[in-house]
C-alpha cells in the first residue's frame, strides 16, 4: 500500500508530551526534525496542523511539582508551559521561515456548531496565510466536566473539523499489535486496518507510564482512529522517537494506518445529509439555485429573505424562489443578520453590519443539496 501521505492536501499531526518534553525541559533538537518534516511538507503544497501537549510537562517544574495531581495545579502548570512550548516551537521553525500560530481549544469549541465555525474559520485562515496552526487543549480554564482529558481525540476532532486527508499520531510505539509488544514478545504487528472492531480496542495497552507525562496510550489513539475513520479521515499510529519522524513514515516506515472506505469530503456529506434538522430557512433566488447546483458557497447576493428566527451556527433550509427546498446547510450569520445582508454583494456586507463578515452566508463545504 502506497501512503496516504503521498496523496494528503491537509494533515494534521498530533505529539504527546514525552516527545516534545524530557525532564521538565523541551527537546529542542528533536522538534527542529519535527518542524523540517513540516516544512517539506508545505514546501509540496500540504497543509500542515499540529497538535501539541506538553505545556504542562514543560510548567510543572515550576510549580515544584514532579507531576501535578489536582486540577488546579495542571492548570497552573500548563498556563506556565504553554508559553514555554510555544517559544521552542516557534524556534524550530525559525530556520525555515514558518511561523508557528498558537490555538487553544476546549472541548466545546468542537462540539457546539457556532463554536465549530468559529474555530474552522480561525484556522482556514491561519492555513490560508502559510502559518502552521499549533493547537492544544486550553487546560488552564477547562474543567474536569468539559475536557477531552488527552490530545489524542482532539486532534481527531480538528481532523474532522478540518476535513483533514491524513490524522499522524506520533506515539512510543510504531502502531497496533496484538498485545502489549513492551510485555509479549509474541505481540504482531498490525500494518494496516481498514475497520476498527472490539478486538483491536481489546489490543490496546496504557498510558505511558515509563516516562510518567502523557494521558494517553493506545486505548486513547484507536478512540481518536475512530473518529478521524468517520470523518474519512486516515490515520497513522506510528514511533515518533526518529529525528525525522514524518520522513520515516513518508519512506513506508512502520506505522499502523486506519484506512477508511470513503474520502473526507464525501463522509462530510453523508454527515450532514444525516444529521441537519432545519431551524429555519434562508430564501434564495434562481440565480443562486443554479450555482449552488454548481457547487458554489450560499452568498448573500442571491439571497432574498428569511424564514423564522435562527442563530449563527444553525442548520437552515436553502429555498428556491418557488418555495422549494434546494439544500440544507449550517449558516454562518444568525437570521436578523442574513435579513440586513439579503442580496448585498460581498464588498456590501461590512457596510450593512457594521462589522466584517464572512463572504458566504452558507460555505460550500456546509451545505448539501436536496435534489
Amino acid at each position: 500500500m502506497s501512503s496516504p501521505l503521498a496523496s494528503a492536501r491537509r494533515i494534521v499531526i498530533k505529539t504527546g508530551s514525552a516527545l516534545i518534553a524530557a525532564k521538565g525541559e523541551a527537546r529542542r533538537d528533536w522538534l527542529a526534525g519535527l518542524a523540517a518534516d513540516m516544512a517539506a511538507l508545505k514546501a509540496e503544497g500540504r497543509e500542515v496542523v499540529w497538535v501539541s501537549s506538553g505545556a504542562v510537562a514543560l510548567g510543572r517544574n515550576h510549580l515544584g511539582k514532579t507531576r501535578p495531581r489536582k486540577l488546579e495545579e495542571k492548570q497552573a502548570a500548563a498556563a506556565l508551559g504553554q508559553p514555554l512550548l510555544m517559544s521552542a516551537i516557534a524556534e524550530a521553525f525559525a530556520p525555515h521561515g514558518i511561523k508557528a500560530a498558537q490555538a487553544l481549544l476546549t472541548l466545546e469549541d468542537t462540539e457546539r456548531r457556532r463554536r465549530w465555525i468559529n474555530a474552522r474559520a480561525t484556522l482556514d485562515t491561519l492555513l490560508a496565510a502559510g502559518a502552521v496552526p499549533v493547537i492544544n487543549e486550553n487546560d488552564t480554564v477547562a474543567t474536569e466536566e468539559i475536557r477531552y482529558g488527552d490530545n489524542d481525540r482532539l486532534a481527531a476532532r480538528v481532523a474532522q473539523m478540518l476535513s483533514a486527508d491524513v490524522l499522524v499520531l506520533l506515539s512510543d510505539v510504531d502502531g497496533l499489535y496484538t498485545a502489549d509488544p513492551r510485555k509479549d514478545a509474541t505481540a504482531v504487528h498490525i500494518p494496516e486496518l481498514y475497520e476498527l472492531t472490539a478486538e483491536h480496542e481489546a489490543m490496546a495497552g496504557a498510558a505511558n507510564a515509563a516516562e510518567g507525562v502523557g494521558s494517553g496510550g493506545m486505548a486513547t489513539k484507536l478512540a481518536a482512529a475512530r473518529i478521524a475513520y468517520g470523518a474519512g479521515c486516515a490515520t497513522a499510529i506510528t514511533l515518533g522517537e526518529h529525528d525525522r519522524p514524518l520522513s520515516v513514515v513518508r519512506a513506508g516506515g512502520r506505522a499502523t494506518w486506519i484506512i477508511p472506505p470513503v474520502s473526507p469530503a464525501t463522509a462530510r456529506q453523508t454527515w450532514l445529509k444525516g444529521h441537519l434538522t432545519p431551524e429555519g430557512a434562508v430564501i434564495v433566488d434562481s440565480g443562486a439555485v443554479k450555482a449552488l447546483a454548481h457547487g458554489s458557497s450560499l452568498l448573500a447576493v442571491g439571497v432574498t429573505g428569511v424564514d423564522g428566527r435562527f442563530e449563527k451556527g444553525a442548520a437552515v433550509a436553502i429555498k428556491g424562489p418557488d418555495g422549494a427546498t434546494v439544500a440544507k446547510g449550517v449558516t454562518a450569520y444568525d437570521a436578523a443578520d442574513v435579513q440586513r445582508i439579503a442580496g448585498a454583494h460581498t464588498d456590501d456586507i461590512e457596510a450593512r453590519l457594521g462589522y466584517r463578515g464572512r463572504p458566504a452566508v452558507i460555505h460550500r463545504d456546509d451545505l448539501v443539496l436536496e435534489r
